[in-house]
């Protein structure tokens, strides 16, 4: 760890199918000192468990090792710092597959710390903790398939403080991809609220990415954001008291405004007093945005309480299968023969005593969202039924009806699909801190 006066860390992605040529864009044209992938939703780290049931090596992010090839060469010169969530059910196996990549691509000596301990799966299968999402235990759940506990930022900082060019982990809060670089730049603890609630707020800021510039910002009149096509994500010039300058790169796309941060500032908060983190209970109500020049925006403020003495857990199980078929129909009267369509689906399913629930017949685009019947009638809509079922035969009885459709119904319809899938549902639980023992494996390239 090296104090200084600020540095600029940069936001790589927002979701795991992010765009790759941003990031390269920070990496070459901004300056920075570390450059965040955020890459895990909430159901993404059950779907990597049950990948690696079929490859004990896989259980990472798909896109990791192409976001590295692309951008690790150009990190390396200009002596960028790499952090990232994209390790997903196994860090210590990605940490190992880009260790690969880096000497396939002759670059040198390069350390990569993967940060092991969020999986707590035999933790809540040896225990009923109640749900906070919705009433009873997590033993209720049927066929658990991951448990992962939200890490805070200690570990990043101790991989980087360990030399590591790379920092790759599992489940961690979000804010933490970039708390953990500025406490190891600043030296600041992870007992001080304050300077842990101003890390966590600028790491919310960034880390979704493309969001902060414009990205889901954007509307076509009201919010108009210029050049949406080349948008380019942000990055944040932290100074030592947690204030920071936000930005992009000169000439990319986009636009980084006091409506744009006020938005993500707000983003998935549900009480600005009291934003949970494994860190610190952030405080946001401070938190001051001033425009400081174009896409320039200056943020202070904010602050927070002691970390709560529990981490959140996100449990992964399997729920099940949807089985879907769509159909579309056109020209005068479609509306009305979709609507027939659907009620001759359901009557079939019922008749042939399908083993299906919560089945919907949606018009897509006419009553899917909109319900309030205003407007003319389009002259072309497509039908969607879906259900849920407990086995993989039933679901698929759905989307059967629908193609049978094409004889067996209303005239004019056409461009039939059909599909079943799992459902990987998640719940959400609260475990004892001392329950959870966060550590670093170092892995040399």
């Amino acid at each position: 760890m090296t104090a200084r006066p600020f540095v600029r860390i940069g936001a790589g992605a927002g979701f795991a199918g992010d765009r790759i040529e941003p990031a390269l864009e920070l990496v070459e044209k901004g300056r920075l000192d570390f450059l965040a992938f955020e890459c895990l939703a909430e159901r993404t780290i059950a779907l990597a468990q049950n990948a690696r049931r079929s490859d004990p090596e896989g259980g990472f992010d798909p896109l990791l090792l192409e976001r590295m090839r692309r951008v690790l060469p150009a990190a390396r010169a200009h002596g960028v710092r790499i952090v990232t969530n994209a390790g997903a059910a196994n860090p210590l196996g990605a940490a190992r597959a880009v260790a690969t990549l880096a000497k396939s691509l002759g670059l040198g000596a390069v350390r990569i710390a993967a940060v092991l301990g969020d999986d707590v799966v035999e933790v809540v299968r040896a225990a009923a903790f109640p749900l906070i999402d919705r009433d009873g235990s997590s033993a209720d759940l049927p066929s658990i398939l991951s448990a992962n506990a939200y890490l805070g930022a200690a570990p990043i900082a101790e991989g980087l403080a360990q030399g590591a060019d790379i920092i790759i982990t599992g489940r961690v809060g979000d804010p933490a991809l970039f708390a953990g670089p500025l406490i190891d730049a600043f030296g600041w603890s992870i007992d001080d609220p304050v300077m842990m609630g101003r890390a966590t707020m600028i790491g919310h800021l960034l880390e979704c990415a493309g969001q902060l510039t414009g990205g889901y910002f954007a509307d076509a009149h009201r919010k108009q954001v210029p050049g949406l096509a080349r948008l380019g994500f942000p990055l944040a010039e932290v100074s030592s008291d947690g204030s920071a300058v936000l930005t992009k790169v000169s000439g990319s796309g986009g636009r980084l405004s006091l409506a744009s941060c006020k938005e993500q500032l707000l983003y998935e908060i549900l009480d600005p007093a009291a934003y949970y983190q494994a860190d610190v209970i952030a405080d946001f109500r401070s938190v001051a945005l001033s425009q400081a020049g174009p896409d320039r925006v200056v943020v202070t403020g904010g602050g927070g309480a002691p970390r709560p003495d529990t981490l959140k857990v996100s449990i992964g199980y399997d729920d099940g299968f949807i089985g879907e078929g769509q159909i579309a129909y056109a020209g005068p009267g479609a509306v009305d023969r979709a609507r027939l369509a659907g009620a001759v689906v359901r009557e079939r399913l019922a008749l042939i005593e399908a083993a299906v629930a919560d089945l919907r017949c949606d018009l897509i685009g006419f009553d899917s969202v909109d319900r309030t019947d205003l407007g003319m009638p389009p002259r072309e809509v497509r039908l969607r039924v879906s259900g849920r079922a407990a086995r993989e035969v039933d679901a698929a009885r759905i989307g059967a009806e629908v193609e049978a459709l094409y004889t067996n119904g209303p005239f004019g319809g056409g461009g039939v699909t059909r599909s079943v899938r799992p459902v990987v549902a998640v719940a959400s639980t609260l475990i004892p801190r001392d329950r959870v023992t966060p550590h670093v494996v170092m892995v040399e390239a």
